[in-house]
Order: structure tokens, then sequence, then C-alpha cells
């Protein structure tokens, strides 16, 4: 199941130096790295409209559910998704039960978007 995270790379954490990389950035960074050969796609994105909850990815399959997270610690994060990126993967479509989400996907969901339908 090919399944894609898309990473905001303009999310800005309080702290970052105005001319030094963004947070977001340097989550996909991390991501990118962490996850290769894991089955997933880690794919850089210019923003995702939720600056008020850096940082922020996406996660989508083709046929399921998408969502978007946020409120993400880069630090922290890759253990994160890799953990609800396992359980959504597992998921038939995509929809992972609220009590087998980790903790900051139940609090950090933005949004679930239907899958497409043509």
């Amino acid at each position: 199941m090919a399944v894609t995270l898309y990473v905001c790379t303009t999310c800005r954490a309080e702290s970052d130096p105005p001319d030094g990389p963004r947070a977001g950035a340097r989550l996909h960074a991390t991501l990118a790295e962490t996850l290769a050969g894991e089955g997933v796609r880690v794919e850089p994105v210019e923003c995702l409209s939720v600056c008020k909850r850096p940082c922020t990815v996406a996660v989508s399959s083709p046929g399921r559910w998408t969502y978007v997270y946020g409120d993400l610690d880069p630090a922290s994060a890759p253990a994160i998704l890799r953990d609800g990126l396992s359980r959504y993967t597992a998921a038939p479509d995509g929809l992972v039960p609220w009590r087998e989400r980790p903790e900051a996907f139940r609090k950090g969901v933005i949004a679930r978007i239907p899958p497409f339908s043509a």
C-alpha cells in the first residue's frame, strides 16, 4: 500500500531563528532519513495552511482517508509518526480507531478527509 506523508517545510516554531532552517524543514529532513525504506513516500510541501499549529503533516493513500496532524515536535515526531503510520497502513480504509492512535495523533488531528471518489 502506497502511503504518502506530506510535510510542511515552511512551518516555523517560535524558537526558530529568523534566518535559520525552519522547524518544518528540519522535520522533513529527519523524516526523509528515518522513514527511508519503510514504504512511506515523504514529500515536502511549502504550506499546509495550518500555521498556528506547527509542525504539520498530512497522511494520505489512494482510496483511504487522509489525515492532517499538527503540533508535532521535530525531535519526537519520527517515532510517533512511525507508530501512527504503521497503524494507518494496517487499517483497510485508513481509519484507525481513536484509542489505537498515538496520543499525539489524537490531540494533534486537524482534519480527516474522505477518500476521493471518481
